[in-house]
Formats: C-alpha cells, sequence, structure tokens
C-alpha cells in the first residue's frame, strides 16, 4: 500500500494510546495529517539562559538557579510565593493557582530552570505562572524553539508535541499539488513549512515566527485558501449539474408592475434584476445572495424575480427570520402584486389553526401564488405544487439545514435568491461565499436623506431626553433602543421594561410602545402597527427592530450603550430611519469608560454611512465568524490564512483554483483530502 493511500486515522497508530487519542479529538484531530495540521500558536524561546540582572520588564525569558525561599502566603490573597537565585540577584516567582505538587517542586534547595514573563511586584521583577522544570549543572539547554500549541483539559504540551512528532515521522509530508502552483512565488515544500513550523531551526526569528511572515507560514496559508476555493468551486459546479426549471422573462407581469410603482429603479437595481432574470432562464439551479445596505431596494429587485417565476406557472416562497419582517414583506407584496391578481399566502407560528389550514391547502393546490412567512414554511406539512423560486430574506440568520429544507420543497430543484443587508466584505465574498454568484446595490434610491450620527456621552442623558420630547411634539417619531446584554435575555427584557416605565413617566404627554423578543407574535404585531400608524410616538425596543421594520416618519433614534453593540448591528439599527424625506438623526450614548476595541467601533459607525467600509471596519475588528452566523457550521473556517493579510494569496487562489479544477482533478481530490477531511460533508448552501 502506498504512502498516499496508507489509513492515517490515529487509533490506528502505534504509539497512540486510547486516552491521547480521546483528548486528540476534543480538539478535532483524528488523523495524522489532521495533527501536522495542528499548528503552534505562538513559541517559547528556551535556547538561552538570561541572569537575572539582565531581565527586562515585558520580556519572555528563562533563568536558572537555586529556590532560596518558599511559602503559602494569604494575604492579600493566597497565593504560593518562591524566591530563585542566580549568581547575579533574585526573581520572585508568584502561583495564584497551585497543587500540592507544585510545593515540593518548590522547596528551598531545589534547583530549576524557569520560564516566564518579566512583570514589575512588590519585591522588584516577578514571574507570575512561570514553566518550571528542575535541572543539573550539566543539563543542556535546548537548541530550537519551543512550540506552544492549542490544546484541552488534560493534553499537556509535552504529550501533544510527542503526538506530533510521531506524525511527522510517517511518510506523509508529500506535495498534493502540481510544481505550478507554487513556481512563482518561489515557495517552500510543503514538507519544509511544516517542519519549520513544528521544529523551528535555531536561526529561525522568533519574531517572524510569530508573526507569521516565514515563507512556511505563507505557503500554508495558500494552501489552505486554495483547498477552500477548490470544495467551493466543486459544490458550485456540481450544482450547477442539477435540473431547475427555466424560466424566461417575463414579458407581462414585470412590465405592468414597472409601469404602476410609485418611483423608478436605480441603475444598479436594473443591473441585478437582469442578472437574476438571466440566472432564472438557465436549466440548473440560480443560487444569488443579493447584497444591499439598508434601504437600497432588494424587496422590489426580489418582487421582480417572483413576477418572472409567477408567470411561467411556477410558485415562488419567500422566507424571513421574523414575523415582523415577514409581515412587512407581505404588506409590501400585497400592495405590488393584488394589482396584478396574484393570490398571496401567509403562513407563520402564530396563526390559528383555520388560517394554517386555509394557507397551506393554497398551498398545496397552487393557488398561492406567492408564500411569504417565517421558518414555518420549511416545516414538512408545507407542500408546494410547484415550487420554482426560494427567496431567503437575512440569509446569514438561518443554519445552512434550515435553507437546504426550503430548496427541497420543489422538484426540480427551486432556484434560490438569498438577501442580506449586511454588506459582505470583498475577501469574506471571495472566500466564504466563492461558491455562490454574487449581486451588489451599491446605489440607494433618490430622495433618502442622509442620517446624522452623534456620539453622545450617557451623563448627557436629560438633553436627549428633551431632544425626544421636541422631535415627537413637531410630529415625528423616535424610537429608544434598550441596551444589548449578552449574560441574560430575562436581564434584557427587565431592561426594557424599566426603560419603558421610565419613558412613559419622563413623556406623559407622548404615546410610548414597547416591542421586545419575549412578546406573543400578534402583540409584536399589533405594537408595529400602532407605531406604523403614527399612533404611538415613541417606541422603546430591543434588537427586534433590527430589520425590516420601515416607518417613513421616524426621524430619529437613540440606541442606550451604544458600546455593546457590534458594527454591523449598530449600522442595521440606524437603518431604520432615515426611510422618509425628513432629517434624521442617530444618536449613539455611550457610558465614559470605554474599552479601545468600543471606542474603535463607534468612531467607524460616526465617522461612516456606507456600509461596505463598516463591514470591512467589522471584519478587522472581530473577524470573519460574525458576518457568517449559521452558514458557518457548513463552512470550515480558515486557520492559517488571514483575509485581511492574505488578501493578495485568495485573488491567486481563485485563479489557480480555476485551472487546477480544469488540468489536475486527481490532485485537487489529494488537496481536499488532507485540508478539509471529510469532503463529502462539506459546504451545503
Amino acid at each position: 500500500m502506498s504512502a498516499h493511500s496508507t489509513p492515517s486515522l490515529l487509533s490506528e497508530r502505534k504509539g497512540f494510546s486510547t486516552a491521547l487519542v480521546s483528548h486528540l479529538a476534543k480538539l478535532g484531530l483524528h488523523t495524522l495529517q489532521d495533527l501536522i495540521l495542528h499548528l503552534p500558536i505562538r513559541y517559547l524561546d528556551e535556547t538561552r539562559i538570561t541572569a537575572i540582572r539582565d531581565l527586562r520588564m515585558g520580556d519572555e525569558a528563562q533563568v536558572q538557579g537555586e529556590i532560596v525561599h518558599a511559602e503559602v502566603s494569604y494575604k492579600p490573597r493566597k497565593a504560593l510565593i518562591a524566591r530563585i537565585q542566580d549568581e547575579s540577584g533574585q526573581l520572585t516567582l508568584r502561583f495564584l493557582h497551585f497543587y500540592p505538587s507544585q510545593i515540593n517542586t518548590l522547596k528551598e534547595g531545589a534547583k530549576l530552570r524557569v520560564y516566564g514573563e518579566v512583570r514589575h511586584g512588590f519585591f522588584g521583577y516577578e514571574m507570575v505562572h512561570p514553566q518550571c522544570k528542575k535541572w543539573r549543572e550539566d543539563a543542556p539547554v535546548n537548541t530550537q524553539l519551543t512550540p506552544v500549541y492549542p490544546t484541552t483539559a488534560g493534553l499537556p504540551q509535552a504529550n501533544i508535541r510527542k503526538a506530533v512528532m510521531l506524525a511527522l515521522e510517517q511518510n506523509i509530508l508529500f506535495e498534493t499539488l502540481p510544481a505550478w502552483v507554487y513556481a512563482a512565488h518561489q515557495m517552500p515544500s510543503f514538507s519544509d513549512s511544516i517542519r519549520t513550523l513544528h521544529q523551528p531551526a535555531p536561526h529561525v526569528s522568533l519574531e517572524a515566527l510569530q508573526a507569521r511572515t516565514l515563507p512556511a507560514w505563507r505557503r500554508l496559508a495558500l494552501d489552505e485558501l486554495l483547498a477552500q476555493q477548490l470544495s467551493m468551486r466543486k459544490h458550485y459546479a456540481k450544482r450547477r449539474s442539477l435540473d431547475a426549471p427555466s424560466v424566461a422573462e417575463s414579458m407581462k407581469l414585470v412590465p405592468a408592475l414597472l409601469q404602476h410603482l410609485a418611483f423608478q429603479l436605480t441603475n444598479a437595481q436594473k443591473k441585478v434584476v437582469t442578472e437574476i432574470a438571466n440566472d432564472l432562464s438557465q436549466p440548473h439551479p440560480m443560487q444569488r445572495l443579493l447584497q444591499g445596505d439598508v434601504g437600497s431596494g432588494k424587496t422590489i429587485v426580489a418582487c421582480v424575480a417572483a413576477l418572472q417565476a409567477i408567470e411561467h406557472g411556477w410558485q415562488v416562497a419567500l422566507m424571513a427570520p421574523t414575523e415582523i419582517l415577514a409581515e412587512q414583506h407581505f404588506k409590501k407584496f400585497t400592495q405590488w402584486l393584488v394589482p396584478l391578481n396574484i393570490h398571496i399566502a401567509w403562513l407563520t407560528g402564530s396563526q390559528s389553526k383555520k388560517e394554517r389550514a386555509e394557507a397551506l391547502n393554497s398551498i398545496a393546490d397552487g393557488t398561492a401564488q406567492m408564500v411569504v412567512g417565517t421558518h414555518a414554511l420549511f416545516q414538512d406539512a408545507v407542500q408546494f405544487k410547484r415550487l420554482g423560486l426560494a427567496i431567503v430574506d437575512e440569509q446569514h440568520r438561518f443554519g445552512v439545514q434550515q435553507r437546504l429544507a426550503l430548496r427541497q420543497k420543489g422538484q426540480p430543484e427551486p432556484h434560490q435568491l438569498m438577501m442580506s443587508a449586511t454588506p459582505i466584505p470583498r475577501t469574506l465574498s471571495m472566500s466564504y461565499y466563492a461558491d455562490l454568484d454574487v449581486s451588489v446595490i451599491d446605489e440607494l434610491p433618490p430622495g433618502r436623506t442622509p442620517i446624522v450620527t452623534k456620539l453622545v456621552s450617557d451623563q448627557r442623558r436629560d438633553e436627549i431626553l428633551q431632544r425626544v420630547r421636541e422631535a415627537c411634539q413637531a410630529g415625528h417619531q423616535a424610537y429608544w433602543v434598550c441596551p444589548l446584554i449578552e449574560e441574560s435575555e430575562a436581564l434584557q427584557l427587565q431592561t426594557a421594561n424599566d426603560t419603558y416605565a421610565y419613558m412613559q413617566a419622563q413623556f406623559p404627554e407622548l404615546k410610548v410602545g414597547l416591542v421586545h423578543g419575549r412578546m406573543k407574535p400578534a402583540e409584536k404585531q399589533q405594537v408595529m402597527q400602532a407605531f406604523s400608524a403614527h399612533e404611538t410616538q415613541l417606541l422603546v425596543a430591543t434588537t427586534v427592530i433590527e430589520v425590516g421594520v420601515d416607518v417613513p416618519n421616524a426621524s430619529l433614534m437613540v440606541i442606550e450603550h451604544a458600546e455593546r453593540f457590534g458594527l454591523s448591528q449598530l449600522h442595521q439599527l440606524r437603518g431604520r430611519v432615515g426611510r422618509g424625506a425628513a432629517k434624521s438623526t442617530c444618536i449613539l450614548l455611550y457610558q465614559s469608560k470605554l474599552s479601545d476595541t468600543a471606542r474603535a467601533r463607534l468612531k467607524v459607525i460616526f465617522e461612516h454611512t456606507d456600509g461596505f467600509l463598516i463591514a470591512q471596519a467589522d471584519l478587522h475588528l472581530r473577524g470573519p465568524g460574525e458576518f457568517l452566523g449559521t452558514r458557518q457550521s457548513g463552512v470550515p473556517m480558515l486557520k492559517i490564512a488571514d483575509l485581511e493579510r492574505d488578501e493578495a494569496l485568495l485573488a491567486e487562489a481563485k485563479s489557480i483554483a480555476e485551472r487546477l479544477l480544469t488540468e489536475s482533478p486527481q490532485a485537487v481530490d489529494q488537496h481536499l483530502a488532507r485540508w478539509m477531511y471529510q469532503v463529502e460533508e462539506l459546504v451545503k448552501v
């Protein structure tokens, strides 16, 4: 059997005990390939001994000497304190958490080699929780940097290092891809790159290793990006081999809708409408992501796509993540489609039994040409007669399986249009969304007034309350958004209720409403309806109003504890005002003691209104996970490559992937087997 096909499960290899295999499995390490790609997060420089007198504040260093004093101190808190001495001076060692075995190790007279970060302590320099080893006079110093790996409880660094060394002894560091892939960059081989990172030679710079600027890191980053691109493109190709309804251009319904609209489509909307119409005419399923900033007009574009399918006898389903948003869509589609004699069904979890039965029957017998709803749409009881197009709004809020369940309601497979008002940065779109076609509406409809954003300290709350009073008395409406309290939904609910009571007391002359996530859908609907109809002037709300709420008369929003919100969320919330002709303002109330990250976030939202710029800044601050939402359950996260640092490599990987799929399909499979482990379980969008 060749080295390339040798079974590599750790449970089948010599040297891997059952306990070790079990611990490694907790880290997602099941094969030899997994182990060699489990790379260090940092390195210790144990190649030299520093004299205690030469230590510098903030340095990580190794000293050796004799313990001259050790005690368990109880003031100000329990701690194990020891002093180590060499020929040049003494250093304090402090352990706030310790075991009896450590007390024995640190007995007076013990000779230790100690590694840690140098800090200022009460008695001069000290190390807190340093790494300690016994040493003899003749004990050699390490000749190479020591790798430190991500680990789990019960798996010491020594054991994981030993496991990695066992994996490196196997014949598995072969090249998976042709040499031309790396020639242009003169990158090191896979074998050299892996060995450099697990066993750095004495001359390798600790700084370059930690900063991930070594050619070895770049080589593996390219390999990882290539694996991601290849898996995405394979899924893209697989989907294009499936059958889907081929829907010709609309000759009647779309022209009729556009003729009666009170506004003209922007050039950006027209371009996207053409892209979607072309996709729908193909015999394979459309998988298109439609993204556009808050208020850019995605819904009318989705409506045009729906009409193209309906005109040719297909049903259309539109799924939204919340009942508020679903109802908003239902109202808009009713306004646009009922004059065209199109029957729309409404399906949510809060309907009465009778309403639900009627909706299900009309969907099953095909009477309902357009169906709008929430998660209720993909339940087993929902049977479509002829589903041709599935539209998913705020797609990142749905899991892979949920979107798949809706797609499986049609035979042949329906086209799918996903919409997102959270703009996706270019690098993210090129990597995690490479299996989708992406359309962008990058132009706002005319007549939208820019929103003024103000940053105001919480200490000026009284001024803000007066501002709310003046806006409402002038005939406008306002939102007061309660803080996001991640620890507890109950706490958040309490805050919303307290704020509501406070606002009622502050503004006895105004009608104040309250909406939060724990309300029954019918209650929420009632509150939102009252606000839309201008029966309520001030709406106290949690983040349930983040998407889809469209009240043109609302011109003021106050977001309390704005520092607790993410950038995309602040941008989404801000987009609830500025939807009419009145000048609109969003006030971000913040607590005066801000962390650096919170300060950076608020600075970005204050300075920019372009959702794409904000999304790029959010990616920089928080990484890709926040954008992917539940999609990440189906997409392997990057461990080595960094989308900002490696943007040029990503562009390279994209073009190389296309050529590899054509010229070297076997090499592609081998590369994916190394990097993606279970290829068949990868992305299903």
